[in-house]
């Protein structure tokens, strides 16, 4: 097993982040520092970050229902709930897959799966984050289009993937990026402001009915889904806009 990978394995975060790991010199195995991303541990190598021995532990991917008012981090300088006060204190090492911005509810993945959680989060992979929200005003259809060419953002084109009218206040869209907070960003640059969001779909993986606050255990066939090893689940076309295709 490659050394990010081992690193990802063992909760450290995604192997983007255990590559910068390794690369500022902070993992040593038996000893000497390795800088190698290629290297291997052996199952007797100590490996360590900081002086720490690194062990890895068996994989656990849960879904969380996060209510408002919850920021997405681990621990928060400004002393706000986290989503990890909301679980277990047994459940350790699981890192966020992407955010939710504090007021943003609703379907929220927590792994120890650097693997999974790089499939989820990579732009190539194109993974399906759908959202319902909740608008000031009543909403104008001819501004679909703008949304869908995409509205530049921190120096990147914006995009949302597809968008459905529920009522006149209600859109469900849905994203392949992860700008941050996009969608609100967005409504906001065609002037409505966006007064609740909830995410209620990643892949093929729904909230369903989870209260929430609470959360559990994906199942082995949920993962199989969000590895792209299982059927996807059929979606209703009507009304609904898509971004045009590049040519």
């Amino acid at each position: 097993m490659r050394l990010n990978r081992f690193l990802a394995a063992a909760g450290l975060g995604s192997r983007r982040h255990c590559d910068e790991l390794i690369a500022a010199g902070r993992v040593t195995i038996n000893g000497k520092i390795c800088t190698n991303f290629s290297a291997q541990p052996a199952a007797r190598d100590h490996v360590k970050l900081d002086d720490k021995l690194v062990r890895t532990a068996p994989t656990l991917t849960i879904m969380l229902h996060k209510p408002s008012g919850f920021v997405s981090t681990r621990k928060d300088l400004h002393a706000r709930n986290t989503v990890f006060d909301l679980l277990p204190k047994k459940i350790s090492r699981l890192f966020n897959v992407g955010r939710l911005d504090a007021q943003t509810e609703g379907l929220l993945l927590l792994t120890n799966d650097g693997e999974l959680a790089q499939r989820l989060t990579h732009p190539r992979f194109k993974i399906d984050k759908e959202y319902e929200i909740a608008l000031d005003r009543p909403w104008d259809p001819s501004l679909a289009p703008k949304l869908l060419r995409g509205i530049v953002l921190d120096g990147q084109r914006a995009k949302i993937a597809r968008l459905l009218s529920l009522s006149p206040t209600r859109l469900r869209v849905i994203l392949h990026q992860g700008i941050n907070r996009q969608i609100r960003r967005m409504f906001h640059a065609v002037g409505y402001r966006v007064k609740r969001l909830l995410r209620i779909r990643i892949g093929n993986l729904r909230l369903g009915d989870l209260p929430c606050g609470h959360w559990r255990a994906l199942t082995r066939h949920e993962l199989r889904s969000l590895e792209g090893r299982a059927p996807a689940s059929p979606r209703s076309a009507s009304q609904e806009l898509r971004a045009p295709t590049a040519k």
